[in-house]
Order: structure tokens, then C-alpha cells, then sequence
């Protein structure tokens, strides 16, 4: 591995580290940023792209290891508070990464004209804990993709990928942007998935009552407007979780968590 230490911020390799609080680097570009140690050794372990790590002294030997595959990833031993001032806050995690998108995996690749089948769809998740807890939960119920509307928050903003601890590195993730439909008509239509939307609606079925389906898609709606009738309509099933004691509803995270465990658990 090229390992070089920094004495100067001058380095224009280091300019993607460079303000991320303002930046965040957000999906408009091709890289993104895996903050930490577990996140930066997923990224090194995993078959993304890596631009460069930057790294103190002190955690340098937390990713050695997984360097010994990677021999053309630039490493920049930065002090730490030379590396605060570069990223624009505390760099008290010591590390990050700085990795490549992959480009937008077709359904076609991910999803197969047989056996089982399980999908996460959520055309409009706007909050990145949320986002990331969904991905987080995907991979852990053996999910084959997800797929994300327009509106949707990026899946590689810095915050999501902490919230699923790298998930994303594991389970294909499509951004449909503006051909989610046509995708949502291609999977019922085309791959014989049954679209479920989960609803806050007394006229759906309970969540209990849902038979399970094994090739099986489920729809999650934004946090504040659950899914438009858009979404429904293309949908098989309507279910919904039962609630008591006059709640309303959980958080989507929460809640996409009991359903995939229902139908994929």
C-alpha cells in the first residue's frame, strides 16, 4: 500500500476529506465517504472502488489488514488535528475512507425469473437514520435489492452509511429515481413478485392475517405521508399493522423491521 505521511493539508488528494460537514458529499458525485473503523475496513473488504483512506498514527494498525488485497489504495497518515481542520469537525474516529460509486445495478441482474425473491421498495425516505436502519435490516433478512425513489435520501451520505454500518457494500441498491413505476410493473409483471404496501389503513389486511409469499416486494412510504395512492395502486396487497392504545403509527424504520420479519424472517 502507498503510504504517505501528510505534513501539509496543501495535498490535493485530500481534498475529497475536505469540509464534509458542508458537502457530505452527496450523491451527485462518484465518490462517497465511510467514516470510522468498521465502516472503513467493510469499504476495503468489499469489491467498491477506493479512492484513498486517511488515518492518524494511532489507528493505523486497525487497517493494515485490510490493505493487504487493496496494494493501490494511497494511504495519508494525517495528525489529528490537522485532519479536523481538513474534514471541518472533531476527527475523533480516526479514520475514513473515501470510495467509488458502482453504477446503478439493473433489476434484470438482481432479481431472478425463479425461486425466491425478496425486495425492500421505498419511493420517498427522506430521513438518513431511517434509510439506514432499513438498509441495515435488508441485509440482515437476506434482502436481494433495494430500491429507491426519487426524493429518496442519499443511500452513501455519510450519516446513512453509519446508520447501516455499511450495508450498503453488501445488498445491490438501485436508485429507480423517476422509473420506479415502470420497475414496480417490470417486477409484478414481468418476475411474478407480489408488491405489498404497508398502510396505515383499518380497511387492510392485519399483518397477522397476510399470507407469505416467496417472491415477495414490500413498499415502505415517507415518514410523514406514508405511500401515495400512486404506490398503492400497483400493489397486490395493503396490510397494515394494527395498533393499540391510541397510537397512530411507529416509525418507518421500526415498523419496515416487524415486516420484514413477518415476510422474510
Amino acid at each position: 500500500m502507498p503510504l504517505m505521511r501528510v505534513e501539509s493539508l496543501d495535498h490535493p488528494e485530500l481534498e475529497v476529506y475536505g469540509n464534509l460537514k458542508q458537502t457530505n458529499r452527496t450523491r451527485w458525485t462518484s465518490q462517497f465517504i465511510a467514516e470510522g473503523v468498521k465502516l472503513t475496513q467493510r469499504l476495503l473488504d468489499s469489491d467498491f472502488g477506493v479512492h484513498s483512506v486517511m488515518v492518524t498514527e494511532k489507528e493505523l494498525p486497525l487497517i493494515e489488514p485490510h490493505l493487504q488485497h487493496r496494494t493501490d489504495v494511497p494511504v495519508y497518515v494525517v495528525p489529528r488535528d490537522q485532519a479536523s481542520e481538513l474534514v471541518g469537525f472533531e476527527f475523533h474516529c480516526g479514520l475514513m475512507g473515501c470510495g467509488y460509486r458502482k453504477p446503478n445495478p439493473r433489476l434484470d441482474e438482481v432479481i431472478p425469473a425463479s425461486g425466491p425473491v425478496r425486495i425492500v421498495i421505498c419511493p420517498r425516505i427522506e430521513n438518513a437514520d431511517n434509510l439506514g436502519a432499513i438498509l441495515r435490516m435488508s441485509a440482515g433478512f437476506g434482502v436481494q435489492a433495494v430500491l429507491l425513489g426519487f426524493g429518496s435520501v442519499d443511500p452513501y451520505m455519510r450519516r446513512t452509511l453509519r446508520v447501516s454500518m455499511g450495508a450498503g457494500f453488501q445488498i445491490p441498491i438501485i436508485e429507480s429515481g423517476h422509473d420506479l413505476a415502470s420497475h414496480l410493473r417490470w417486477l409484478r409483471d414481468e418476475r411474478g413478485v407480489e408488491l405489498i404496501a404497508t398502510v396505515l389503513d383499518e380497511t387492510a389486511i392485519p399483518l397477522k392475517q397476510s399470507p407469505i409469499s416467496n417472491r415477495c416486494g414490500l413498499l415502505f412510504g415517507n415518514e410523514q405521508h406514508g405511500l401515495a395512492r400512486e404506490w398503492i395502486d400497483l400493489c397486490q396487497q395493503r396490510v397494515t399493522l394494527p395498533m393499540a392504545a391510541g397510537t397512530d403509527s411507529l416509525n418507518v424504520a421500526f415498523a419496515a423491521g416487524i415486516f420484514m420479519y413477518h415476510y422474510f424472517g
